[in-house]
């Protein structure tokens, strides 16, 4: 029996695959695009965030954290996660209850025990479960063994992928996932490497060869300002993935959701400087996919 980390279970997701479905978010991702909106998904480990309209500002934690992980920024006490032991004094002794661990080691077991609850659902709306992050591949010893109890249960799987991961990893589970939700963020490499902190070139890899095995893709397009919503780039990745004999796209409009999680782990977020979608700009982007005879859906 595999353990793993996940950060949440969310349950009745109508945004992430056929149907009615619950998402389990594992801990852990090689990318860190600069409009991510779930940066507590980066780090593979549990951590320590901080609710600022909660904190009083007593210092407690600072004075008590046995590893002297805790600084002041702007006046607030935050975790050095590098140094943090997660042993939970600060939580445990916080008089605010303004701290809390995010992410939480479970088996295989507890996971699937929690979506057999929602059986019904999967199976009266065709849904089932998308498994998520951060980079699920990242965990791909727990995440193979969450697939095979799903097969157990025929729950329809789909696995949410940045693709930045080794071909033996996807080739593991390929037999085992009914739908592969592909993000492809910026296809110039350069460009690739500036806002997502890696080279594309092994995602690119990757969804050339997925698509040689599986048509069952849908590519996932996240739609950001500045950076790839320019026409001649969604032109060209419409010429991909038609080239790939692939047909279903979502477009997926940036925005500015996660700010507050930046806030409460210390984080910088570079989304702040990001502009706004207008209605018009995602329905632009739109038209051109359509135009290329690709299947469009706005928001997965």
């Amino acid at each position: 029996m595999n353990t793993g980390i996940i950060f949440n279970i969310k349950k009745f997701a109508i945004h992430d695959g056929p149907g009615i479905r619950t998402t389990v978010f594992l801990k852990g991702c090689p990318l860190r695009c600069q409009w991510c909106h779930n940066p507590e998904s980066w780090l593979r480990k549990p951590e320590i965030s901080l609710d600022q309209e909660k904190c009083i500002r007593c210092y407690q934690c600072v004075s008590l954290c046995p590893e002297q992980a805790i600084f002041l920024k702007d006046d607030y006490p935050y975790t050095d996660q590098k140094k943090c032991a997660l042993c939970s004094t600060c939580v445990s002794i916080c008089p605010a209850q303004a701290r809390g661990i995010i992410g939480r080691r479970i088996s295989t077991v507890k996971v699937i025990r929690e979506l057999r609850k929602d059986l019904i659902f999967y199976q009266e709306s065709d849904g089932g479960v998308t498994f998520s992050g951060g980079e699920p591949l990242e965990q791909i010893d727990f995440l193979a063994e969450l697939l095979l109890l799903c097969k157990e249960e025929s729950i329809h799987i789909a696995v949410d992928t940045c693709g930045y991961a080794p071909w033996s990893n996807l080739e593991r589970i390929l037999s085992l996932v009914d739908l592969w939700l592909f993000d492809l963020k910026i296809l110039d490499e350069q460009k690739h490497k500036h806002y997502t902190g890696v080279s594309n070139q092994l995602i690119l890899e990757n969804l050339r060869r997925l698509s040689k095995k599986t048509k069952k893709i849908e590519i996932r397009i996240p739609l950001i300002p500045g950076v790839n919503d320019n026409i001649e780039e969604m032109a060209e990745m419409a010429g991909l993935i038609r080239s790939l004999s692939l047909s279903e796209v979502n477009i997926l409009p940036f925005h500015r959701l996660g700010l507050e999680k930046y806030r409460r782990l210390g984080l910088s977020a570079n989304m702040e400087e990001i502009g706004a979608l207008s209605q018009k700009d995602i329905e632009v982007v739109k038209q051109l996919f359509s135009k290329h005879k690709l299947r469009v859906n706005i928001g997965g």
